[in-house]
Parts: structure tokens; C-alpha cells; sequence
């Protein structure tokens, strides 16, 4: 019998929602491209209820505990005394999410000597030192695509309310106040402007298909340029390298995975190539930008925008400058982890643990480390092993 261990994000402050404000979910035949929605033996929620924080349990109480195993659900991950590390003694499964990760450290992983999965519910996982799970022979896998398009829908709308100044004017509007030129001063119009992503694959594509529409310019940067009929489709520039891509947009999205190619890509001497007055919207990791070289083009004017949802360390703490600098649009790491999202990333768990209790192979598309190698889509979006070393 196996022990599983889920570290999910605390409970609503105000207490589990009573009612939810829609009855049901919109029904999807599949993801673009083909790819199927999790195919679970069965489910013990009701999608579009949260699921996602600690009493929620991704809805796997049932399932596990009918079976025989042991589950453990805790929101508590930090410092040495948490109850994560308590129960790391003897966990066969670690189940994390990027919104409230889990940081499976070399250290973490050493004191960890019966785990043999670790599974993040949803996308992103650069929580897990894939060196050490690669070293270890530990499984490493995610809930590939479940909340891809509501990352997109996020990195979108942060757009359009940096670019817009949406926020300050709300803000003015909800205090009483009509302040139209203050509202204005900080205003532009989408259209016409230069707008690239970094790093075009499901969620980089899936914001340059709902940008199209607005009369934008697109452009994009990937290891793997784009079929030429998609580039020809959407209207898309493409830029060899970040460098060249950031010295040519107005706004940039950022989407590529954290490794040691990305991280600090924007930093200072990036920054200072952009144009005056740009726009960056980070829904893929902290980490790919310099904290603080961010601050200093805000508050210069370098920057016009910042907005995301990732933070690092999350939860940020209270006083991260990120809270407090002039004009962001910054929001806890909520992205991907609508109701609706919910539903398909906790689908998607219960269908990983159905296959690795089992015995049975685990979907390839969800694979990020399997059999001692980066593997499935950890393979074409990670650098860790020999790799990792070559680039240090």
C-alpha cells in the first residue's frame, strides 16, 4: 500500500464556499491539437467545485483510501518542521501544485527514500529538482495542458488591463472619484502595437491565436520555429533569440519553463534594449525575470507594465517589492487554477495514480522524468542531467 502526500493551498479565509456562482461546467470534446481530456476510471467531485485546497483533496480521498493507501493533505510546506517534511519520511507519492508548491529539493529528496512519484496537479514542474529525481530514478509527471488555455485567458487579460491602465481606473471608480484624465494619462490602445511571446508552444500559441483579432502585430521566439503554415496563418515574425525578439515589441508574454537557459533572461541589460514604454506580462516563472531589475524600469519609466502570477518564493512575502511598485497588475499564482481548471487538473492527477498504482504506463504527454532521463513533454520543455551541467 502506497502513502501519498498532497500539499494543496490553505482554504478560502472566508470558508468553503457555500454555493458556487455557476451550476455547471461547458463541455469540452478535447484540447487543440488533438490531444484528449484525463481519462480518470471515475471522479468523487463535481467539476466546478474547489477542489484544489486542502479540503477539496483533489477528490481523491475516496478513491485511495477504498484501495487501502494512505492519504495525507496538508497545506503546510515550510521549514523543517512542516508537516510536509514530517511525512516525507515514508511517502511513496508527492503531489504538489505549482499555485502552492512544494519544493522537492536534493535535500528534500534525500530525506525521502521510499518516493518514487512526484506529481505536480496541473503545469510546471521546476518545484522538483529534476537532477535529483533524475538521479534517484524518481517519476516525475504533470497534468499536461488541463490548464494551458487558462493560463492564456489570464496572460490576455493582464494585456489589456496594463495597456488600458484597467486597474487604476477601477480603483478610482470603487472609490468614489470620476478622475477621467488621471484615468487616461497612463492609456493606450492595443492596436497597432508590436506584441511577442517567449516561447510559442500550447500556452504561447494559445495567446497568439486571442491576440490575432485585436489588430496587433505578432511575434514569437521558440527553440523550434513554428510550421510555416501557422506562422502564415496568425501573421507571426520570428526572432531567433530573446534578445532579438525584446528589442522589437511593445508587449511581451512570457511562457517558457524555468531551467538555467531562461532564468534571469530579462535582467537589466535586456531591460535597457526594449523599448521605452513596454509592457511584460509573466504567467510562467518568477524566476525568468531579475526581481529587482524590474522595479528599477518601473519606477524609470523603461517599463510602462508589469503583471503576472508567479512570484518567487511562493506565497511571496509580505513586504516583496512586486506588491507595492508602481504600475502592476500583479496576482497571487491563480492562472491555472480556476474551477474550471480545477476539474481537469485533478481529472488528470487521479488518472496519473490510477496508472502508476497499477503498474500501467503513464501517458507520455504527462511525463517530465521517467526511467532515470527527462522524458515525454519534460524532455522537449526541460534542461536538467548532462545537459544542466553543460550549460553551468
Amino acid at each position: 500500500m502506497a502513502k501519498i502526500v498532497c500539499v494543496l493551498y490553505p482554504d478560502p479565509v472566508t470558508g468553503f464556499p457555500p454555493q458556487y456562482a455557476r451550476t455547471s461546467l461547458p463541455a469540452l470534446d478535447g484540447y487543440p491539437g488533438g490531444q484528449t481530456l484525463p481519462t480518470p476510471e471515475g471522479l468523487d467531485f463535481t467539476p466546478g467545485e474547489l477542489v484544489g485546497s486542502v479540503s477539496g483533496e483533489l477528490g481523491l480521498r475516496e478513491f485511495l483510501e477504498s484501495r487501502g493507501h494512505t492519504l495525507v493533505v496538508t497545506s503546510d510546506k515550510e521549514g523543517p518542521d512542516s508537516e510536509l517534511d514530517r511525512e516525507l519520511a515514508d511517502a511513496d507519492v508527492v503531489i504538489s501544485q505549482p499555485f502552492w508548491p512544494a519544493y522537492l529539493t536534493a535535500e528534500r529528496i534525500a530525506r525521502a527514500p521510499k518516493l518514487k512519484l512526484a506529481l505536480t496537479a496541473g503545469i510546471g514542474s521546476d518545484h522538483v529538482d529534476l537532477d535529483a529525481a533524475i538521479a534517484r530514478g524518481i517519476t516525475v509527471a504533470e497534468v499536461t495542458y488541463s490548464n494551458s488555455i487558462s493560463v492564456a485567458e489570464h496572460a490576455v487579460m493582464q494585456i489589456l488591463a496594463l495597456v488600458r491602465n484597467y486597474l487604476p481606473s477601477h480603483k478610482i471608480a470603487a472609490e468614489g472619484g470620476w478622475n477621467i484624465a488621471d484615468c487616461v494619462s497612463h492609456a493606450y490602445d492595443l492596436e497597432g502595437m508590436d506584441v511577442g511571446v517567449i516561447a510559442a508552444g500550447r500556452i504561447g500559441q494559445a495567446v497568439l491565436r486571442r491576440l490575432k483579432p485585436f489588430g496587433v502585430r505578432l511575434h514569437y521566439t521558440d527553440k523550434r520555429r513554428l510550421p510555416r503554415e501557422v506562422e502564415q496563418e496568425l501573421g507571426l515574425t520570428f526572432h531567433a533569440s530573446a534578445q532579438e525578439l525584446a528589442r522589437n515589441i511593445d508587449v511581451v508574454s512570457i511562457h517558457a519553463p524555468l531551467h538555467p537557459e531562461t532564468q534571469n533572461l530579462f535582467d537589466e541589460k535586456l531591460l535597457a534594449t526594449m523599448r521605452p514604454g513596454s509592457y511584460i506580462v509573466n504567467t510562467a516563472r518568477a524566476q525568468i525575470v531579475d526581481r529587482d531589475a524590474i522595479v528599477r524600469a518601473l519606477e524609470s519609466g523603461q517599463l510602462a507594465g508589469y503583471a503576472g502570477d508567479v512570484w518567487y518564493p511562493q506565497p511571496a512575502p509580505a513586504d516583496h517589492p512586486w506588491r507595492t511598485m508602481p504600475h502592476n497588475g500583479m496576482t497571487p499564482h491563480i492562472s491555472g487554477t480556476t474551477l474550471t481548471a480545477q476539474a481537469r487538473y485533478a481529472a488528470g492527477t487521479r488518472e496519473i495514480l490510477e496508472d502508476w498504482l497499477q503498474g500501467t504506463p503513464i501517458r507520455e504527454e504527462y511525463l517530465i522524468v521517467d526511467g532515470g532521463r527527462l522524458a515525454g513533454t519534460g524532455a522537449t520543455s526541460y534542461t536538467a542531467g548532462e545537459k544542466a551541467e553543460e550549460k553551468n
